[in-house]
């Protein structure tokens, strides 16, 4: 990356102070889908068990706006049953390509039953398929096992619509934190914090120390 874009990235950071971060947010998304090879939409889920122990995996964003980042998954896996219990969560987006990430803290919340329903008809039939055939995060004896369930459920469904099971539904994470992060030259990045104090409070904003 030149330093002229350097600095004019420099720039936007300071200028949006005190407005909205998902307009940021978009934009630095829009790059990324530019710029990065695999997945610019993957972001690391940060949760906790009921010990207090943390569990991080990647996760893909499905939908970005002023109510959160949203993203779906089997209700029984690990995830699922540590959002059940603790709805706070924490995300990291990464790029790269650009030399920046975002970080988000924020309260978790379940989909609608529309939304859910919404997206799992515009998922791939594989896919659809996979969401009913996987016990997500339970023992699996081995890969015939997974592709017995496969082979079950491609059966039981025939070439009809498949309905999104009960157990898989999306989740959304509304920050109350946001922090874009920029590489900058010997460690001096950029590092800029939007805050609030609840989900209907508005946006602070504060630079921070590298």
């Amino acid at each position: 990356m030149s330093d002229k874009n350097d600095n004019a990235t420099s720039q936007e950071i300071t200028e949006i102070s005190g407005s909205d971060p998902f307009a940021l947010f978009h934009e630095w998304m829009a790059k990324a889908r530019e710029t990065e090879p695999e997945d610019p939409n993957a972001m690391a889920l940060a949760t906790a068990d009921a010990d207090g122990y943390p569990d991080v995996r990647m996760v893909l964003l499905k939908v970005a706006d002023e109510n959160g980042f949203t993203f779906y998954t089997n209700l029984e896996s690990v995830k699922g049953q540590e959002l059940a219990a603790n709805q706070r969560a924490a995300l990291c987006f990464h790029w790269k390509s650009l030399r920046r990430q975002i970080r988000v803290r924020g309260i978790v919340s379940p989909v609608t039953t529309e939304e859910a329903d919404t997206y799992f008809a515009s998922r791939a039939r594989d896919s659809q398929i996979g969401a009913w055939a996987s016990r997500q995060s339970r023992p699996l004896a081995g890969r015939f096992e997974l592709e017995k369930e496969v082979a079950k459920y491609a059966a039981k469904f025939g070439l009809g619509k498949i309905p999104r099971p009960p157990h898989w539904s999306g989740f959304r994470v509304t920050p109350l934190r946001i922090e874009f992060w920029r590489d900058r030259p010997f460690r001096l990045h950029d590092r800029m914090i939007f805050e609030r104090t609840d989900i209907k409070a508005g946006w602070q904003t504060s630079k921070l120390f590298p």
